[in-house]
């Protein structure tokens, strides 16, 4: 984990043509937070509480499983050659992860320009902004893209753990090469980082206060002991507790089988 981030998916950038593109059929969540972010492309969103949005790059997506949610993704039906972004997963802690479902798309959020980098604050507060997206914990995430080449400084909380994915091109930090699609670990402490680039690129900074719960996660679902994942799962195969998404035209997905007890982490 790195605060409360427990997961991270980088999907594409991916050539779809004609094709369908992304389609991700009604699936459950608890206990987490859902943060899509996209480069290219776009993604419809459907869940069960109702909501129907249509992401497009450099919108947010921000959606709080809590006690319970179901959604699907998928790929609109008019869409580009092309689809790249990020899904990420907040662990929400013990005293709300039983909070209600909630939904939230932002269509607009808080860019800096300096030195040479167009800096996107997704979440949390940082560079003298702050996210509209709700949080429970102490978090922070960025999207940047470097315009220029060069050498620059980028402030960090001291106080914070953090981690930087590479999604385009190639940079160098503190004198360490970074390679595309690798989660990079920062560590807590850090004030700034002395970042550099001969070509334009693009990369991620997530961070936050270091969680302190252990948790457990398991397919869709994150949880704090092997007893709730087993529920949750019973309920979704049971078609129970959990609502539906309506308008989807597929099939939801199957849970895996839960084999053996898990562990905390």
């Amino acid at each position: 984990m790195v605060g409360a981030w427990c997961f991270l998916d980088h999907f594409g950038p991916l050539a779809i043509g004609n094709g369908h593109g992304i389609r991700v059929g009604p699936h459950p969540h608890i206990g987490l937070q859902t943060v899509t972010w996209l480069i290219e492309g776009e993604v419809f969103h459907r869940d069960s509480l109702g909501y129907q949005q249509l992401i497009r790059p450099d919108q947010l997506n921000i959606m709080t499983a809590g006690r319970g949610i179901v959604h699907s993704e998928e790929t609109s039906s008019e869409h580009s050659d092309r689809v790249h972004g990020l899904q990420l997963w907040v662990a929400l802690p013990d005293t709300d992860r039983h909070t209600e479902p909630a939904f939230a798309h932002h269509s607009t959020l808080p860019r800096i320009e300096r030195d040479g980098m167009d800096i996107t604050l997704l979440v949390g507060k940082g560079q003298g902004e702050q996210s509209p997206a709700r949080t429970f914990t102490p978090i922070v995430g960025y999207d940047i893209a470097l315009t220029d080449s060069g050498t620059r400084a980028f402030e960090l909380h001291p106080l914070y753990e953090h981690a930087v994915l590479l999604t385009d091109g190639m940079i160098t930090i503190d004198s360490e090469i970074m390679t595309p699609s690798t989660l990079y670990y920062l560590g807590i402490g850090r004030e700034v980082l002395n970042i550099s680039n001969e070509s334009p690129a693009r990369f991620a900074i997530i961070g936050g206060v270091p969680f302190g719960e252990q948790i457990i996660l398991w397919w869709n679902l994150v949880a704090r002991t092997t007893e709730e994942i087993s529920q949750a799962r019973d309920n979704w195969e049971a078609h129970r507790y959990f609502g539906e998404v309506e308008g989807y035209d597929g099939p939801r997905l199957v849970a895996p089988a839960l084999r053996t007890s898990l562990k905390a982490r």
